[in-house]
């Protein structure tokens, strides 16, 4: 990422899950609801409370629910011009922030694409741009994050074989890990959810909230069955016969998350339970900004409105950025090219990771490929 980009990513603990929608470990965190039910750490086994859809054609009318949420850029170009012009310089100053969709050329071979997801199921965003989905037809071989995702018992196997990325296993408890009167905080959330605490006690923070700060409507999507964009490329891929291959494995994903600092763990969890309705706000903006391709003013908006309340060294947030950004954007890079040498490609990898200079599109660029933003 380019120094305007990225210099402040360490303040966005409480956006780090909003981040993940961008940066692919949605595509792990999908899993985590039916893996935790699956394992006795979830959700008890309850009655549907009053009005909750249960049957097949009630849940079908409900799997597109409109977010709730405000754009927050609308609102500050009239509380805060000076902050949104800050925001838009440091936009502009952002490498391949303007692009969704990229060909990808080399002598000798058929041209390839690179698309940015959003891993979420919004049909807004599901409906891919007329290029993208022009380009999606024609390819021979359909490429995302992980190819793990379309077998959930496999995933979900190879997940619970490795306990320790998704639970405490030292005997310990989440109370354990942070002070009271953030853990009241928690068991709140918990309870506002109908989640009992007892049963979740053990599940790491990384976990925890990423399950609390799913929007109330991409969890009514998902739990009527709708499918996220890297997911229903990958599905439909398969279907029409085209070979489908993966960038990264579930379990690097996972790794890739566990092996961050507790701190940051604990912190992000606590910090994205404060955020309340804001975290809509932060949902709506993200996919208008996503789906006009402005990719590059996602995090300079974040940044803008994030609380900024601890950027200690040792916080884990430099790590956060390293993991979970720039050292996959090299190892999708590495992993891209022999496909992309075999030409009729299509690329499907989280949008942030598109962007800056040690983004995809930059490292395919030094790789000696031509790279050329469509829209």
């Amino acid at each position: 990422m380019s120094p305007g980009f990225d210099r402040r990513i360490d303040a966005l603990s409480g956006f780090g899950l909003a981040v993940m929608a961008l940066a692919g470990l949605a595509v792990a965190v999908s899993l985590l609801v039916v893996i935790a039910l699956a394992s006795g750490t979830a959700r008890a086994q309850e009655a549907p409370s009053a009005g909750r859809q249960t049957d097949k054609t009630q849940s079908s009318q409900n799997a597109r629910p409109v977010c709730a949420g405000s754009d927050l850029l609308a609102k500050m170009a009239d509380s805060d011009p000076a902050r949104l012009a800050g925001i838009r310089r440091q936009a502009a100053d952002t490498p391949n922030g303007d692009d969704r969709l990229w060909k990808i050329e080399k002598k000798g071979v058929a041209p390839s694409w690179l698309y940015g997801t959003m891993h979420v199921t919004d049909p807004r965003v599901l409906a891919l741009p007329d290029a993208a989905a022009k380009a999606l037809a024609g390819a021979q071989t359909v490429v995302i994050e992980t190819i793990d995702i379309l077998d959930p018992t496999k995933a979900q196997a190879e997940i619970l074989a490795k306990p320790d990325l998704t639970m405490f296993t030292d005997g310990t408890t989440l109370a354990d890990h942070m002070d009271a009167t953030d853990l009241a905080l928690v068991k709140d959330k918990l309870k506002e959810r109908g989640l009992s605490y007892g049963l979740v006690q053990r599940m790491k923070p990384w976990m925890l909230g990423s399950m609390l700060a799913v929007p109330a409507c991409e969890e009514a999507r998902a739990a009527a069955g709708a499918d996220f964009l890297d997911e229903k490329i990958a599905k439909d891929a398969k279907a029409e016969g085209k070979t489908v291959e993966g960038l990264e494995t579930l379990d690097e994903q996972l790794e890739a998350l566990a092996g961050l600092p507790m701190k940051f763990h604990i912190q992000g969890l606590v910090e994205s339970l404060k955020l309340g309705d804001l975290m809509d706000d932060v949902t709506v903006t993200m996919t208008d900004l996503y789906l006009k391709s402005r990719i590059g003013t996602i995090l300079p908006m974040m940044e803008a409105v994030s609380p900024k309340e601890d950027e200690a060294p040792g916080s884990g947030y430099a790590e956060f950025q390293k993991r979970i950004i720039t050292d996959r954007d090299a190892v999708m890079a590495k992993r891209a090219a022999p496909i992309i040498d075999k030409g009729n490609a299509f690329i499907a990898v989280g949008a942030l990771h598109l962007v800056g200079k040690e983004g995809v599109v930059a490292l395919l660029r030094k790789a000696g490929y031509t790279v050329t933003g469509i829209e």
